[in-house]
Parts: C-alpha cells; sequence; structure tokens
C-alpha cells in the first residue's frame, strides 16, 4: 500500500464527507505507515466565521522555540512544514529523491524502509509500497487464488503501466491515487488513497528492479537480502495472521510459485542494485550509509528562496492584464477608509471587511465563462439566460486569514465545497512552507476560488496556486481574491502564473522592509480575530508578509 508516516490523533474528528486530506509533510518516529488520512486537523488553527468579540491571545501551530513535532500517546509526530520544491516561475525545480527497494517476500524490505525514515528524520517522506499495484483479477483467477493456485510473484500478477505513472507523477510533485489492495479478497477496494508532496519516495516490492522503465525512475537501489528459512517463516507469520491464509496452503504456494520466481526473477536483480543490505533491517552500518547517501543529496537539491529580491524584481513594470481591481466607489473608498484606520474598533472592521468580501465575490464571479440557456417562466414563454459553462466551483482559503472570505463566498454560492491549505513563514530561512492541506475530491474539474485577505510578495499565493496545479486544476480556473494586494504580489504571481486571474479590492504600490503593504491595512488576522501578534510575528496566513 502506499503510505505517508503519519498518525491519527485520538478523539478528532472524522474528515467531511466527499474531502481529501494529503498530509505527505507527517511523518512518525515508529516509522509505521497509517493508512488512515485523519489526522492533525483540530492542530490547524481553525477559526469561526464570525468570531467572538472578545480579545484573545493568538495561538500558532509552531513557533519559533518549539521543535517541529507533535507527541501522541503512542508517538512522535513532526510536523515541519514543507519548503518551496519550484522556483520563482513557478515551475518545479527538483524532484523527489526515490529510493528503490528490492528483495525476496518477507525479506524485510517494509522494515529498511521504516528504518531508513526513521533515521532521515526528514518530513515529506512517502512509503509506496508494490503490493497496491497487483492486477484486478477476473472471475477465473480469483477461484485460482482462492486454492493457492495464482501465481502472485510473477511479473504479469503486476500493473506496471499504473505504478509507473504513479510512481512518474509522485517524483514529478505530483497529486497521485493509490489503490488499496486487499489480500484476503484478492481484489482492489473502492476507494484509493491520495499521497502528495514527496521529498523523498521509497518504493518497495518484490519486483522493484524488473522493469526496465521502473528502473529509470529510481535514484537509488537498495537490495535487501535475507536467508530464504527465514523468509519462509516471517512469509507463514504474515499470511496466516494478518492474510487469513491457512499453513497448507502458504507452503504449498511458497514451493510452487514463490521459491522458483525468486530465483528466476527477483535474485538476479541484485546486479543492477547500488547498495545490497544482508540482514536486514538490523544492519545498521548499511543503513546509516544510506541515510547519508540521502540527505547529501536532498543537500544538493536544495534551493534558497530570497523573498527581497522576489519583493523588487517587477518594480516600475505595468500591471498585467490578468489583473481585476474593482472600481473603487465612494462607497468602497469609505468602507477602505474604515478597515484601514488603525483607530477602527473590532466589530465595525468585521462588518465593513465582510461588506467588501461580499462585493468581491460578487465580482469575481462575473469572470467565469457562462453559456446561452433557455429556460421557462411560470407564464409559459421562453427566457434566454446565462448558465456557468464548467462542472462546479470550489472555493480554497489560504488560512488563517483567508478563513474569512469562505463566508461571503458560501453566501453567494450555494453549497460550494470548501478546501483549506495553511502555509507559514520559516523564521530561519525566510521561505514560504506548506504546513497543512485539505481539498475537495475531484476537485481537478473545478473553478477554484483561491482566498487571502492580503497579498504582499505573493510568495504564499505562489505555493497554493502550485499545489492546486499539482493537483491538475487548470491554471486559466484558478482566481486569485484578496481584499488588498501590493503591486509586488500581483507582479510575482502573474509572471509565474499568466493564466490566474487576480482580482482584489484594491492595489497598493509599495511594501515595506518587513515586507508590510503600504500604507496598507495592517495585520488583518489579528485585527478580524481580535489577536495579538508578537513583535517579530511573521506569518502569511495572517495576510502581513507574503
Amino acid at each position: 500500500m502506499a503510505t505517508t508516516s503519519h498518525d491519527s490523533i485520538p478523539g478528532e474528528e472524522p474528515l467531511d464527507e466527499g474531502m481529501e486530506t494529503d498530509r505527505s509533510m507527517l511523518r512518525s518516529d515508529s516509522g509505521s505507515g497509517d493508512d488512515s488520512f485523519n489526522g492533525l486537523s483540530n492542530r490547524v488553527p481553525h477559526c469561526p466565521l464570525t468570531p467572538s468579540l472578545t480579545p484573545q491571545k493568538r495561538t500558532t501551530s509552531q513557533s519559533k522555540t518549539e521543535p517541529p513535532l507533535l507527541r501522541t500517546n503512542k508517538r512522535t509526530i513532526y510536523t515541519a512544514g514543507r519548503p518551496p520544491w519550484y522556483n520563482v516561475t513557478g515551475t518545479t525545480f527538483k524532484e523527489a529523491f526515490v529510493i528503490g527497494l528490492c528483495g525476496g517476500s518477507a525479506s524485510g524490505k517494509t522494515t529498511v524502509a521504516n528504518k531508513i525514515i526513521e533515521a532521515l528524520d526528514v518530513p515529506w517522506v512517502v512509503l509506496l509500497s508494490m503490493d497496491s499495484f497487483y492486477k484486478v483479477l477476473n472471475k477465473e483467477e480469483q477461484e485460482l487464488a482462492a486454492k493457492s493456485e495464482y501465481n502472485f510473484d510473477h511479473p504479469d500478477a503486476f500493473d506496471f503501466e499504473l505504478l509507473i505513472n504513479v510512481l512518474r507523477k509522485l517524483k514529478k510533485g505530483k497529486s497521485i491515487k493509490v489503490p488499496v489492495y486487499d489480500f484476503t479478497t484478492h481484489s482492489r477496494r473502492k476507494e484509493w488513497k491520495t499521497v502528495y508532496g514527496a521529498n523523498v519516495v521509497i518504493f518497495e516490492g518484490i519486483l522493484a528492479f524488473a522493469n526496465k522503465e521502473l528502473l529509470k525512475l529510481l535514484d537509488m537501489k537498495v537490495f535487501v537480502e535475507t536467508d530464504s528459512d527465514i523468509r519462509l517463516i516471517r512469509r507463514l507469520k504474515r499470511d496466516v495472521s494478518q492474510r487469513g491464509r491457512d499453513i497448507n496452503g502458504v507452503i504449498k504456494q511458497y514451493n510452487k510459485f514463490v521459491k522458483p520466481a525468486f530465483e528466476q526473477y527477483i535474485e538476479p536483480t541484485v546486479q543492477v542494485a547500488d547498495i545490497v543490505v544482508p540482514k536486514g533491517g538490523e544492519n545498521f552500518v548499511a543503513l546509516d550509509l544510506i541515510v547519508q547517501h540521502v540527505h547529501s543529496q536532498l543537500e544538493k537539491r536544495k534551493l534558497r528562496w530570497d523573498i527581497s529580491a522576489l519583493a523588487s524584481a517587477h518594480q516600475g513594470q505595468p500591471l498585467p492584464k490578468t489583473l481585476s481591481v474593482m472600481e473603487s466607489t465612494p462607497q468602497v473608498r469609505g468602507m477602505h477608509t474604515i478597515i484601514r484606520n488603525k483607530e477602527t474598533n473590532r466589530d465595525e472592521f468585521i462588518f465593513y471587511s465582510k461588506r467588501l468580501m461580499r462585493l468581491l465575490i460578487e465580482h469575481a464571479l462575473s469572470f467565469l465563462p457562462l453559456k446561452p440557456v433557455s429556460v421557462e417562466t411560470p407564464q409559459g414563454t421562453t427566457y434566454d439566460g446565462k448558465r456557468l459553462s464548467g462542472k462546479r466551483i470550489t472555493g480554497v482559503s489560504i488560512l488563517r486569514a483567508g478563513e474569512t472570505m469562505e463566508q461571503a463566498l458560501m453566501a453567494v454560492c450555494k453549497d460550494i465545497r470548501l478546501g483549506k491549505i495553511l502555509i507559514q513563514t520559516n523564521h530561519d530561512t525566510g521561505e514560504p512552507e506548506l504546513h497543512y492541506l485539505r481539498l475537495p475530491k475531484d476537485i481537478s474539474e473545478d473553478y477554484v476560488i483561491l482566498m487571502d485577505s492580503t497579498v504582499s510578495t505573493g510568495a504564499a499565493a505562489l505555493m497554493a496556486v502550485r499545489v492546486l496545479l499539482d493537483h491538475d486544476v487548470a491554471e486559466d480556473k484558478i482566481f486569485l481574491l484578496s481584499l488588498l494586494m501590493a503591486e509586488t504580489g500581483v507582479h510575482s504571481v502573474a509572471y509565474a502564473f499568466p493564466k490566474v486571474r487576480i482580482i482584489s479590492t484594491a492595489v497598493d504600490k509599495e511594501v515595506n522592509e518587513q515586507f508590510h503593504i503600504i500604507p496598507g491595512i495592517g495585520n488583518f488576522g489579528d485585527r478580524y480575530f481580535g489577536t495579538d501578534a508578537p513583535s517579530d510575528w511573521c506569518e502569511s496566513d495572517d495576510g502581513m508578509d507574503l
């Protein structure tokens, strides 16, 4: 199966029906791969749409002094964010590092994979198992499998075409769906798992080295070597206890299929391995060599962003044609005067912000493509009107301040689906980092309204758009909405993604040395939610710095 190393938290509410959650950034120090995608949603600072007017102290999901982890009663979960995997043009500049683990059945490949994950101590590691890619059996093959007469160790038993396509997309940073194989019924389950965002992919399987196209995708090839008697004992224990098989059937299948397949297809591939690991997970010297090599490769692939350069890259350039700014009517100008005034109390700030948000959403919807449609009126006559030329609209907010715009969107678009992205600034590097992601299923078919309260340099917006593109949303179907933007942010987004429609109620000309918009609006999130920002706080989801 394909897993991201993470764990669910006891007592957490289940996710909404029809939602997908991508948490490839999370890994546990136990190295186990839990298939559950219920995880850390209570770690995301969820903000009510109509907040209490009682001032409150800001809470954060990560601070300078706290290590990037969350401890549960069973394990430690690392929650460090994912740094940019693309350059200022929006193009992916580094592929995931893929480690291939091959070896006989029950040789300890998964144990070695988990040991590597634990020793790497880096976020965003994905474990992909070849077991997920068994072919769907027809009725005759099902009957053979039930009698232990089907050869699951032959190359023909695997869907290599699907496997190569999935691994290729994952290596390129795309969102992928992985089938879930049921070993009890010898069939694929209806639900597939969504996996996204890997710095390192560990791919393990008995025939991991048996396909030439597959080998091309592997950056490092490791063969796990274990004595055949030990492998047989492990297989007996596993198949009887975990897969509902009987001992005689397991032994019969081993002698007839498993052992001959190992000798014919698996053992010879040791010649293409970069490293051979005898004794599996107990060979700490070999594991240490693997981990050192992976760390050195990851260091070579690093590319630090210069936020200052991003902020000054397009100074003096004319604003792009993809930008649409609402007409500055006396009403709009008056509301901006109120929310920009530092003396405005929180009650009025919220009220007039909501009014502007509603106007902004209505303005944005006018850019959606419509098709002609005729309807019959109650009087029996025909009315020639318009209807959305597309399947549906989805809203995605950049937490936390972007979430304040959801109510206006829901008031205008009935039964709209919503997603959330949490992006924060790394205090040491100054880079935006992706911490949390929850998107509706099949979002690739939708027009997406991406919401943030303010956009300064555009770094957070760039990351959010890149995430949507990685989930196969068409660039020209993305609409970036913000109450206030700086010209710098407009240029950054338009330069990287020239087909994205940018819509705002106002655009200010400057950002200061702290990347705050000038004259600006202050920290929108703190003013809206009544929280106190530390003097050194710099958080993209509050619409201040990114």
